[in-house]
């Protein structure tokens, strides 16, 4: 196995790990708490990005959500979307989706899969991700992008949320990439440490880099902690 399949492998180990103190980052507790002041700042920006995926033509369609995680945006998603399929490495991550959207979990396609081999077997009006782009090495943008571009059909939408390079956006034990590195090491709440992939793109560069696959993305960012991107497959 290269070095390169190890750190994903150990990423994909590292999120089915921290599954069940995921939300502690979103929600701001135990080590994400940078007090009040920052956590209202913090949830400000939130409902920014959240009206933003809001105004991306989500009803009625046939939509799949990548790394869904705890189902902290499935939720927006399946309240809309006519058919959703959430595809996440993780199957601790999708049990506590399931259990985060309640009876309207039955209408999700759950899938177990590697995002970065999963291959759809249909187009789909849209794709959402979250928190996941900073997760792809620099050497994979450009295939992973690709394969984006393929799974929406011709006039499709495409919406990616992730972070900011802001210290105060992770756990006050973490310390977060150089400018030129792409790896970082994380921590849980026992102690285990994982090295994951996490890099910070260039919000023009990303722009530029959707344009070459066919994704017409304008990328924005809010005042501290998060980026995201609002397009369509041209």
């Amino acid at each position: 196995m290269s070095a390169n399949a190890r750190i994903l492998q150990e990423q994909i180990e590292y999120y089915r790990s921290r599954a069940s103190e995921y939300d502690d980052w979103f929600f701001r507790r135990g080590r994400y708490d940078r007090g009040a002041e920052v956590t209202g700042r913090w949830f400000e920006q939130v409902e920014q990005v959240r009206q933003a995926l809001r105004a991306v033509p989500l009803d009625h369609c046939e939509v799949v959500e990548l790394a869904p995680g705890t189902g902290l945006w499935t939720q927006e998603i399946a309240g809309r979307a006519r058919h959703p399929t959430a595809v996440d490495a993780s199957v601790e991550m999708i049990e506590l989706n399931r259990a985060r959207l309640g009876p309207i979990a039955a209408k999700v396609d759950f899938i177990v899969g590697d995002l970065f081999t999963w291959t759809p077997s249909r187009e789909f009006d849209a794709v959402v991700f979250c928190f996941w782009i900073s997760h792809v090495p620099a050497k994979r943008l450009g295939a992973f992008l690709e394969r984006v571009s393929r799974m929406i059909r011709p006039g499709g939408s495409v919406f990616f949320l992730d972070g900011l390079r802001e210290q105060t956006s992770t756990a006050r034990d973490h310390v977060l990439p150089s400018s030129d590195g792409e790896l970082m090491t994380r921590r849980l709440d026992d102690g285990r440490e994982f090295s994951i992939v996490k890099n910070f793109w260039d919000s023009r560069d990303l722009e530029s880099r959707c344009a070459q696959v066919g994704l017409q993305v304008s990328v924005h960012e809010t005042a501290e902690f998060f980026q995201y991107g609002v397009g369509t497959r041209v």
